[in-house]
């Protein structure tokens, strides 16, 4: 269901989740939020060489990760340090988790709000979508995206609005943005996220 383009450096992790129901009816564990702070126990932890080969994935195709299109995972990071972070839904809250401590950003999308064919390759210039509720768009040139059959859906920034999850959800992809650098390690932050998904009672698979 999902093909991926090839590409020097992208070693990405993709795993479907299916939830015994709809997210809205699926809190978050208080264990699991408890992961959210910065010294929480985890399986993997974040360094400066960590976010500086992560910005080098994004930056191969040409994208310029900085500022308000830095990866995710840095967001995340300050967001912990302020204490800002709140309970969004499980599959949102869990990749938060960890994004967090693998460092790697994580992509979350609804795929019943999604159409196939999936796919992974670089934005061309020019490419564009609204990622929050207010309508704000991100421009994508040169940047890794899962593609849809509608366009660009999601990637190492910010997700695109029409496919992200909501109360209804019941199905989602997920999407680890590794690197080659980094060897395994998205593997390592696969499992890690689909255990504390399965602990909730969620049926997870590979996608490919």
């Amino acid at each position: 269901m999902l093909t991926i383009d090839p590409h020097p450096l992208l070693e990405l992790s993709a795993f479907i989740t299916t939830f015994p129901s709809s997210l809205g009816d699926m809190p978050s564990s208080p264990e699991l939020f408890s992961l959210s702070r910065l010294d929480a126990p985890a399986p993997l932890h974040s360094d400066d060489r960590v976010r500086e080969v992560v910005r080098a994935l994004l930056r191969h195709g040409g994208f310029k990760p900085a500022g308000r299109s830095k990866p995710a995972s840095e967001y995340l990071i300050k967001a912990a340090s302020d204490n800002s972070l709140s309970s969004i839904n499980l599959a949102v809250d869990a990749c938060n988790v960890v994004s967090l401590h693998s460092g790697l950003p994580i992509s979350v999308v609804d795929l019943d709000r999604a159409r196939e064919p999936l796919r992974v390759g670089v934005a061309p210039a020019g490419t564009s979508y609204v990622f929050n509720a207010s309508g704000q768009t991100i421009d994508l040139g040169g940047l890794l995206c899962l593609f849809d059959a509608d366009g660009p859906c999601a990637n190492a920034v910010k997700d695109a609005q029409r496919t992200k999850t909501a109360p209804q959800t019941r199905r989602t992809l997920t999407l680890i943005w590794g690197t080659k650098e980094l060897a395994g390690r998205a593997a390592q932050a696969e499992m890690w996220y689909r255990r504390l998904l399965e602990q909730h009672g969620a049926a997870t698979e590979k996608a490919g």
